[in-house]
């Protein structure tokens, strides 16, 4: 039987069972809200710049066909339709999600509202986090109308665009990867002012030596050795390519580094955004340079 002092301790919770729980609770209660409010706030950008977003859904597609145009000569290939279009939807979606978190993050900055955040009790990683989900939201409707664009194009060359669930693992490789590459690109931007020209220099990087147009394994050795390093949608496009156009399975895939690299790569440039954020982060709040620009 359990005693009264027992029951009183269990009830209230002081026990042993309960110990530093209900500082815990209310700790994961406020990382949720905040992850929560970012996420919102984020898709409430998202609705209000639904005028640029249109845009961006036309005039994507048209690159992503102009791209097509340029390398099959003048005259939509069909052979050039799918590998092309894998390329761009991935670089459309680094793009996106890696402007709007640095964008975001930039305007924060310049508003004074992310030294405002830093003297709350939120988290910095809920804050983080929250952005980092809502990009990634956010660039789907641009990355899934090059891809509608892309099979209508197929389809009207007598073709038709495969659909095979294996795809998902890569997708979520490239989607991981590119949000930590923007934790880099954001803790740099906490300490290193105006820093724009290297986020759009980074994306010019990805289109020409990250595999979107032309595959690694036409480019020299060095630099698909390094694109397959550290580009963090190279090993995922490797992937769709060999699961799409090659038949091959998640298993067997015979470019790239293999399947094994393909789940540690984003998990290790995560990482290192995470660690590179937080020291980025501890040094401009030594500094007292969280508000300047």
């Amino acid at each position: 039987m359990m005693s009264t002092r027992d029951s009183t301790a269990f009830t209230h919770g002081s026990g042993p069972f309960t110990r530093g729980s209900a500082p815990f609770a209310r700790g994961f209660a406020a990382f949720a809200r905040g992850f929560a409010a970012e996420v919102r706030k984020g898709l409430l950008d998202l609705a209000a710049g639904w005028r640029e977003g249109l845009i961006q859904m036309i005039t994507f597609p048209l690159f992503y066909l102009l791209v097509v145009l340029f390398m099959g000569r003048g005259q939509l290939r069909a052979e050039l339709l799918l590998p092309t279009l894998l390329g761009m939807v991935a670089l459309t979606f680094i793009h996106e999600q890696v402007n709007r978190v640095f964008w975001g993050y930039l305007g924060d900055i310049q508003s004074g509202v992310l030294e405002q955040t830093y003297l709350t009790p939120l988290p910095s990683a809920a804050r983080i986090l929250g952005r980092q989900v809502a990009a990634v939201i956010s660039a789907l409707p641009t990355a899934l109308a090059v891809l509608a664009t892309g099979a209508v194009a197929i389809a009207v060359q007598g073709g038709r665009l495969p659909v095979d669930a294996q795809m998902i693992v890569p997708m979520a490789a490239i989607a991981v990867g590119t949000c930590g590459l923007a934790l880099i690109l954001c803790g740099l931007t906490l300490v290193f002012k105006r820093i724009e020209i290297i986020t759009q220099l980074s994306v010019a990087v990805y289109a020409i030596a990250g595999g979107t147009l032309i595959p690694l394994t036409a480019m020299p050795d060095p630099v698909a050795f390094l694109s397959r390093l550290v580009v963090p949608i190279a090993p995922g496009l490797e992937a769709m390519r060999d699961i799409l156009l090659g038949g091959h399975s998640l298993a067997t895939l015979p470019t790239g580094w293999g399947l094994g690299w393909l789940l540690v790569q984003p998990l290790l440039i995560v990482a290192t955004g995470v660690l590179l954020f937080a020291g980025l982060e501890r040094l401009a709040k030594r500094r007292g340079t969280l508000g300047r620009y």
